[in-house]
């Protein structure tokens, strides 16, 4: 099939152009001006005023969680329970025009679904799966994660994950918003535990990503080696200039406030009173840490407080609102975040590369939020959502 007289978005630029597919390979085969060589019983599509860019990534969803105010809900859910919860969730993120996604885990079934999803069998993005988040005993998360104490018993933390299916490694640095008795401005975890949990995920060859919201938490864990940084809400100086010197992306997850807060009357009193001190020091710490050129990846903390799945899109509008152009924002979250979780084949219109595209009625470098209302969203070259016209 070929899609053509469309505006093509990647890498952060936009031109005019036309884009092949194979739903066989499930592949990008040509980018630019194609139409001309098309096979006799090749589809040609023609989208004037549409653009085509790469499938959405969201490198920070919970498939496991879906708005519940408290977390309490999911842990009293059976594993099969659970399982059928995180197939609906991952259906709506890719109907939505997420084709990729870093799931953060909980338990250990987002590897289940991920082999469910690679097969077939289930309708989800391609996944970066974890199994579950390393805290300390009592710390945020607990509830769903695997506690440690010390960093012998870290390291074994890591190689259980490794050995269940985990494709990265998640470790909470900081207390966190709703777990309760929890500060997120407070380090948890001692440097010790903070090097053999890094150590160790490295050693195991993935990446490890942190939960850190105090600057003290996000410096200890930059100096024990951490690949991403989620959340980073409470950034000082010295935090932004480590994050860029050692070239770690930072998520910033801008979604997940903003929805506790426009719903705190509905939300636990702690989580709200936490979410009303986190809000405004977030969004200066993501500005700062623009302008001063951290990394940035887009991710949605999808399935936390009130932040439904299938509205990933509007982290995109955050970004761009609080500090990043429309293109920046983006690329943020397309080809950063597909790179920076490791998903490798999506983010960019690459020939050779997935076939994972969204189609939007305008030029959403003009307006972001054509995103969050997709009028086609393709997987491997299959439509899996919305429409498109009739072949010509």
């Amino acid at each position: 099939m070929i899609l053509r007289d469309v505006l093509l978005f990647d890498r952060g630029e936009t031109r005019e152009g036309s884009i092949r597919v194979d739903a066989d390979t499930g592949q990008i085969l040509a980018v630019g001006d194609v139409d001309a060589d098309a096979d006799a019983d090749e589809s040609v599509v023609s989208l004037p005023g549409r653009t085509v860019l790469p499938g959405l990534v969201d490198a920070h969803v919970h498939f496991s969680l879906s708005g519940e105010v408290s977390v309490e809900e999911v842990v009293g859910m059976s594993d099969a329970e659970l399982a059928l919860v995180e197939a609906r969730n991952a259906r709506r993120t890719l109907e939505s025009g997420v084709t990729g996604v870093r799931a953060m885990g909980a338990r250990d079934i987002d590897p289940v679904l991920k082999r469910a999803v690679d097969s077939g069998d289930v309708p989800g993005p391609r996944m970066v799966a974890n199994c579950r988040s390393i805290t300390i005993t009592g710390g945020h998360g607990h509830h769903l994660g695997r506690e440690i104490d010390g960093p012998d018993d870290a390291r074994k933390a890591v190689r259980e994950q490794k050995k269940q299916g985990a494709e990265f490694i998640k470790f909470m640095t900081t207390g966190g918003v709703t777990t309760p008795g929890s500060d997120p401005d407070a380090v948890a975890m001692t440097d010790e535990e903070l090097h053999a949990i890094v150590d160790e995920a490295h050693r195991r060859g993935v990446h490890a990503a942190t939960h850190a919201h105090g600057g003290e938490g996000v410096k200890a864990a930059v100096a024990a080696g951490v690949d991403t940084v989620e959340h980073g809400t409470f950034l000082d100086d010295e935090a932004i200039e480590m994050l860029v010197d050692e070239d770690v992306t930072l998520v910033p997850t801008l979604s997940a406030p903003y929805h506790i807060i426009r719903n705190t009357e509905m939300a636990t009193e702690e989580s709200a009173r936490k979410t009303r001190d986190v809000y405004e020091r977030h969004i200066d710490s993501f500005r700062r840490a623009v302008e001063a050129g951290v990394r940035i990846a887009g991710g949605t903390d999808a399935g936390t407080p009130f932040n439904a799945h299938g509205s990933n899109a509007t982290e995109v509008s955050f970004m761009a609102e609080y500090g990043m152009s429309e293109a920046e924002a983006i690329r943020a979250m397309t080809e950063t975040a597909a790179d920076a979780i490791g998903l490798e084949g999506a983010g960019t219109l690459e020939t050779g590369t997935h076939a994972d595209l969204v189609v939007v009625d305008g030029d959403p470098t003009d307006d972001v939020t054509l995103l969050n209302n997709p009028e086609a969203v393709l997987k491997g070259g299959e439509l899996v959502a919305g429409s498109l016209p009739d072949a010509e």
